[in-house]
């Protein structure tokens, strides 16, 4: 076989074909070596933030922290509202694998009831699953230890320490203060409408009523914030940087504990309330409603079975009687509509009627009875409202008529908000043409207006409007609102705020303001005044005004009957008055449900509470402040005495 021919190389034409491949494949190296710079640069500079937050957030995390409430003293420094160190028992459902058996398991060691579950479960849904939800929120220190040795079988279940809201005194203050509870969706879209879901994003409770309420944003305080570092399971291994809270303001209420234990004594198995204020700047300095309910019930969730007792009473505890109860103001409005005729011009001093029992418009066969079957005699208007006669006052109605009535009338405060420092008050009903027309769509009756005069018919009042009323007759004129907050504590130290007065009620002739005065004088001094008996030898010289407030009309022909009468429809006890009367301090309102007449039961409990307050409780602050006084003096005369001794001879 022949030998294969070898061919002689190209050795040019390989070393070409060689640089061509390496130049191409070098120009691919660097421009795949481009690409990975180029990414590497868009990596660590241009993405570098964003990156850089992404990984914090997987091991660094920002922790709202709740800020402390604020605290509700009393006027005198007695708290009312403070926050108490409790333990809860919280779940994170994320981190539970059968939260089913889980709360079989939790029901066995801790007796968890059906309504701790129901409430977890209706909690959970408002949550987000790694966010830890509360299923028993006040734990005894026994539970704490229990569920400390037993922990190690619940994962995801943990026990927090927080501060929660406590009244010290209950149901004495309860439609006061009012109560904090836990923050639900209705709260939170009020809150996102606000913008202030943020400010709320680590607090568990939010004030439903009453003063927690009305100041919430106060009281609240302003959210701060922790950033931690946490580990692959969540938990914190350190703190990186804290924003601490801003707490609350502490509160100065110008209410005095010890006067409102006295109201609450003497309503003590009575429906009504008692207001007590300070006359000369609306300060309200007690406001009780009974019956009360214990808010502190509230604050870490009522039961079922225990709110319905309280929805479904028939003594409505959950109504604030002070300011949403309706009352026909009945003979407490006579020194107003008195007032009132004397400025018109309707009457005088000296105009007389002869008062035979009753009221009767010619040609017309109702008779309007006075609550004397005999009568009065001769009355004025002094005496018409000292022995609170309704036949001058049926009279007096008809003249003024009732659009001069309604429009005068809500001048002292009638038919509209008194501004209290509270959500829960009602306008209540000053009738008028118009309002009865949009209501039952009739005409108004002159036989309506002669029973507006004696504060009956479609007339109804709340408490706090009547006393507010009474204090614009007691300062002849200067309208001051009343008020619950009194100031801020700061730094030991009370920075009152300003006292709110509204335009004056004008009167021609200040005379008439000395006649009405005069004659609530005579109704508890003068032997005739209808609260002479129940005021007899004070300490004190006060004056007043007694009502008895009818809930039925009895039938001409017909005399009111109490002991065959249901209890329920019995007459409202009524009164107002103030002391002392040359130089008006406090002002009283009373209102007690079917007790029966004024003069016999909301005048003796005013004159309880009126001797407490002039021969207890006053003494007793005046004689504290002279010995907190005389202190003051010893340690000043004290830091003096080296230098005296220096400077004598």
């Amino acid at each position: 076989m022949a030998k294969a021919r070898q061919t002689i190389r190209d050795h040019s034409a390989e070393a070409n074909l060689f640089a061509r491949r390496a130049f191409f494949s070098a120009i691919f190296v660097f421009g795949l070596m481009s690409l990975l710079l180029i990414n590497l640069y868009d990596l660590q500079v241009n993405k570098h933030l964003e990156y850089q937050t992404q990984s914090n957030g997987n091991r660094i995390k920002v922790l709202p922290v709740a800020p402390n409430r604020g605290l509700i003293y009393d006027r005198n420094g007695v708290i009312l509202a403070e926050n108490k160190s409790v333990f809860s028992l919280e779940i994170i459902p994320e981190e539970v694998d059968n939260l089913e058996q889980t709360l079989a398991q939790l029901t066995e060691l801790m007796a968890i009831t059906p309504d701790e579950i129901a409430r977890f479960e209706k909690d959970k849904l408002r949550q987000r699953r790694f966010k830890p939800v509360s299923i028993r929120r006040q734990l005894t220190h026994e539970e704490v230890a229990l569920f400390s040795a037993n922990q190690h079988r619940f994962p995801g279940i943990d026990i927090k320490a927080r501060l929660s809201r406590y009244y010290p005194f209950k149901d004495t203050l309860t439609h006061m203060l009012g109560y904090v509870s836990r923050i639900n969706k209705r709260d939170l879209a009020k809150l996102k409408d606000q913008g202030q879901e943020a400010n709320y994003a680590a607090t568990h409770d939010i004030g439903k009523q009453g003063v927690e309420k009305f100041h919430e944003s106060k009281l609240h305080g302003r959210v701060g914030y922790q950033q931690v570092e946490v580990n692959n399971k969540g938990r914190i291994i350190r703190v990186l940087d804290f924003e601490p809270p801003e707490p609350g303001k502490d509160i100065v209420l110008n209410i005095d504990i010890k006067l409102q234990q006295k109201a609450q004594q003497e309503m003590a198995g009575r429906r009504g309330s008692v207001i007590i204020t300070d006359v000369k700047t609306g300060g309200v300095l007690a406001l009780y409603s009974s019956p009360s309910y214990d808010p502190n019930m509230f604050v870490h969730g009522i039961s079922q079975t225990e709110y319905s007792k309280l929805l479904n009473s028939r003594y409505s505890p959950l109504l604030n009687r002070a300011t949403q109860g309706l009352y026909p103001p009945a003979s407490l409005i006579k020194p107003h509509l008195a007032l009132i005729g004397l400025e018109e011009g309707v009457i005088t001093p000296e105009t007389e009627i002869q008062d035979r029992g009753f009221f009767k418009l010619r040609n017309v066969a109702h008779i309007w009875r006075d609550w004397k079957r005999q009568g009065h005699g001769t009355v004025d208007v002094t005496k018409a409202i000292e022995v609170s006669c309704d036949t001058f006052y049926y009279e007096l109605a008809y003249k003024l008529g009732i659009d001069s009535i309604h429009e005068r009338m809500g001048e002292f405060g009638f038919g509209n908000f008194t501004g209290l420092d509270l959500y829960e008050e009602s306008r209540a009903i000053l009738p008028s043409r118009g309002w009865k027309r949009a209501t039952f769509n009739e005409s108004w009756y002159i036989g309506d207006t002669i029973s507006v005069g004696i504060g009956q018919g479609y007339w109804n009042a709340t408490p706090i409007q009547i006393a507010n009323s009474l204090n614009i007759l007691v300062n002849r004129g200067k309208r001051f609102t009343p008020t619950l907050l009194k100031g801020y504590l700061i730094d030991g130290s009370i920075e009152n705020v300003a006292i709110e007065q509204k335009p004056p009620l004008v009167i021609n002739n200040e005379e008439n303001w000395d006649i009405v005065l005069d004659a609530l004088y005579g109704t508890v001094n003068r032997e005739n005044g209808t609260a002479r008996t129940a005021f007899r030898k004070t300490s004190y010289v006060s004056a007043g005004k007694t009502g008895t407030a009818q809930l039925f009309t009895v039938a001409q022909d017909e005399e009111y009957d109490e002991e065959n009468v249901h209890k329920y429809l019995r007459d409202n006890a009524m009164y107002i008055g103030y002391a002392p009367f040359d130089n008006p301090q406090i002002s009283m309102a009373v209102a007690i449900e079917n007790a029966g007449g004024g003069s016999s039961h909301a005048a003796p409990l005013a004159r309880n509470v009126m001797d407490y307050y002039f021969d207890e409780l006053r003494p007793a602050r005046e004689m504290a402040l002279a010995q907190k006084n005389a202190a003051k003096i010893k340690v000043i005369g004290i830091s003096l005495t080296p230098s005296s001794h220096q400077s004598s001879p």
